[in-house]
């Protein structure tokens, strides 16, 4: 098996991912709050590339059974019912709906990674279940760090590396492409303090001037859901594993 990293989805082509087995990291905060939505009962996450088209999809409808969340640089875009927040996916706000998700980073390199055969987010909170999960596959593993405004991203990067280290706890013959080396050894220089290492980050400094502290926390706490979103047919829903 051979995990591949990317460090930002921008650097390779959406037809690359043409049959593989694809994972998603967006800590900050894309991947963390849909794994907190549908731990909530979301009925399914629909994620986008703009904010155009989520207002499309959404057909102008707010509130009853869909909802527009997302963010624009941290902040919550104008009209929109959510902002990008795992502490506003609570039950009582997102129970049964469907929600349209775009958002700077994270809904955007899961669209461009939409031909995936199987296709996974994940984050801090629910990299347990899915490292679990990737144990069981014997094909090469694809992993797309979000990164931010197409740069590297070092929470998204040390996430991947954590996600690695529990892959090869089980699988001894795995290989990496130079990118994976990396991050699991920024994994290894900052896995002892996760919310130390994102609160000085380019991104935690932003949401810390932004109000967002509380999110740093929770974002940094590992394997807390055991929820695995899965992409199929344009949604994320939580994946049934037997």
């Amino acid at each position: 098996m051979k995990l591949n990293v990317f460090l930002s989805s921008v650097i390779v082509d959406e037809l690359y991912f043409t049959g593989k087995t694809t994972v998603v990291i967006d800590v900050l905060r894309a991947t963390s709050t849909i794994a907190t939505a549908i731990n909530n009962s979301a009925k399914e996450i629909i994620p986008v590339a703009s904010v155009e088209f989520a207002v499309k999809v959404s057909g102008g409808i707010f509130g009853g059974q869909t909802l527009l969340g997302g963010e624009r640089n941290t902040k919550k875009i104008e009209g929109f019912a959510l902002g990008n927040s795992p502490f506003e996916y609570t039950k009582e706000v997102v129970e049964g709906k469907s929600i349209i998700l775009f958002t700077t980073n994270g809904s955007k390199a899961i669209v461009k990674t939409r031909y995936s055969e199987n296709l996974f987010t994940c984050s801090f909170i629910n990299i347990d279940a899915v490292a679990d999960h990737l144990k069981t596959f014997d094909t090469d593993i694809e992993i797309i760090c979000a990164g931010r405004n197409n740069f590297l991203s070092i929470e998204d990067s040390v996430c991947a590396g954590m996600l690695i280290s529990k892959i090869k706890e089980v699988k001894k013959d795995i290989s990496l492409n130079d990118s994976g080396t990396a991050v699991l050894a920024l994994y290894d220089k900052y896995k002892n303090n996760l919310v130390k290492m994102m609160r000085e980050s380019d991104h935690g400094k932003i949401l810390l001037e932004n109000g967002f502290e509380a999110d740093l926390e929770y974002c940094g706490q590992i394997g807390i859901l055991n929820i695995i979103p899965s992409y199929s047919n344009g949604v994320l829903k939580k994946l049934k594993v037997d």
